[in-house]
């Protein structure tokens, strides 16, 4: 049986794409790197890989310099502009997270930067249901290795992963925790070994699984 659900956030939880895509781009602005700016579309391509990943996809052509600059600055816009206008939670996920939370522990695992799930948690009130999170900026590791940490941490056995890429996937097989994809997202996964088209479907595979 399931003894836990880890989730992805960007896609799987909420989309902050519209929003953060202006944050970024007033950081480009700042950086005088307009040339560059960025939308929504865009974002959802890209969000799943680390921040510098991210960056280096955008600003191919600018050194290094140049884009620790947007970074630093991508960071501060993006938590202020968050903090003003949250992402848009997939429909009835909160709910959903807080029905799991009372049958099995809840994890949060991405490659975003330090702080952006505890903003995730403030803005939307969903911080009692979930056990523990971990990400890329906290600890330097890339998701696979954060799902296996989490899974030694807490002594899971049977733990799935819920996310919308094929990067989720591939990081699933790495530490080997199926994936669940949630088609509803910003990806596809090929060979999932479950799929939800809503968060709500959750409820129904945890009492067959």
């Amino acid at each position: 049986m399931t003894d836990s659900l880890i989730f992805d956030v960007d896609g799987t939880i909420w989309d902050t794409t519209p929003v953060v895509a202006k944050a970024w781009n007033a950081a480009l602005d700042e950086c005088g790197l307009s040339y560059a700016h960025v939308d929504a579309a865009r974002l959802k391509g890209l969000f799943g890989l680390p921040m510098d990943d991210i960056i280096a996809d955008i600003l191919p052509s600018e050194p290094l310099s140049v884009r620790g600059r947007f970074k630093t600055l991508c960071y501060k816009n993006e938590h202020e502009y968050l903090e003003k206008e949250p992402g848009v939670l997939y429909p009835e996920i909160k709910e959903v997270f807080k029905k799991l939370s009372e049958v099995l522990p809840v994890f949060i695992i991405s490659n975003c930067q330090s702080g952006y799930i505890e903003l995730l948690l403030k803005k939307t009130e969903m911080g009692p249901y979930v056990t523990d999170f971990s990400c890329y900026g906290d600890k330097g590791l890339l998701k696979a290795e954060n799902i296996r940490l989490m899974v030694q941490k807490h002594s899971l056995k049977h733990p799935y992963y819920v996310g919308d890429t094929q990067m989720d996937a591939n990081a699933c097989k790495e530490a080997g925790v199926p994936i669940i994809y949630a088609s509803y997202g910003f990806g596809k996964v090929e060979k999932p070994d479950a799929v939800i088209q809503n968060p709500i479907d959750l409820l129904t595979f945890i009492q067959r699984n």
